[in-house]
């Protein structure tokens, strides 16, 4: 059978969830069940790790919700080069983001290496979303935009989602280097994606996003 660009695409959509998402499932269905009775002296079994502020969960939630924000900028800059001649790779453009986040990193006493490693990251996740909606709008030109965004004022949104990932990164070290680490950021993720109601491109760049948010990954 002769695999079409759409059947080409769930397929890589479905291996993304399932190296990702894998063993998630149970996890995220935590939240909506019956909570266990809370006693004076202890409290309930049951309460997921999002529950408490200070968590790992709660430390590594941040950083799948942010990557997926940040991912939602790669449709405007597709569309605003779209038809320009500017090529979807700018190692200049890039080069200034990792120099910028890895400063910022300093300046809060975090790691700038594994910021700037995580930021490589959200850079090609975000060349991900470029290039499937490249091949989307070619195939199927009516789903094109019609408009083309300031990409000018695209950087500025994603200047401010960088600033927060960087701050999230930040606030997360031990939670990144526990081994609990793996398990709770893919339920993050999972949590993100279905609140975000990602499609398969977008789920594909969300796996490559987080790929080296954890210590050992």
């Amino acid at each position: 059978m002769q695999l079409t660009p759409s059947i080409r695409s769930a397929l890589a959509a479905g291996a993304a969830v399932t190296v990702l998402f894998a063993g998630a499932g149970a996890a995220a269905a935590a939240p909506s069940a019956p909570p266990a009775p809370a006693t004076a002296s202890s409290a309930p079994a049951t309460a997921p790790a999002a529950a408490t502020a200070h968590s790992p969960y709660a430390q590594l939630r941040p950083l799948a919700a942010l990557s997926a924000e940040r991912l939602a900028t790669a449709d405007l800059v597709a569309a605003a080069k779209r038809g320009t001649g500017s090529p979807i790779d700018d190692p200049a453009r890039e080069q200034e983001v990792l120099n910028t986040v890895a400063e910022q990193a300093r300046q809060l006493g975090a790691d700038p290496a594994a910021t700037t490693r995580i930021f490589r990251d959200q850079i090609e996740a975000n060349k991900v979303v470029q290039r499937g909606l490249y091949r989307q709008w070619d195939a199927n030109p009516a789903q094109a935009p019609t408009e083309r965004p300031d990409l000018q004022e695209v950087r500025k949104e994603i200047n401010r989602v960088n600033g927060e990932l960087v701050r999230a990164i930040a606030a997360s070290p031990r939670a990144r280097s526990a081994p609990s680490c793996t398990p709770l950021l893919t339920t993050a993720a999972a949590h993100v994606r279905a609140e975000r109601q990602l499609d398969g491109l977008h789920t594909v760049a969300l796996a490559r996003s987080l790929r080296s948010v954890c210590a050992g990954a």
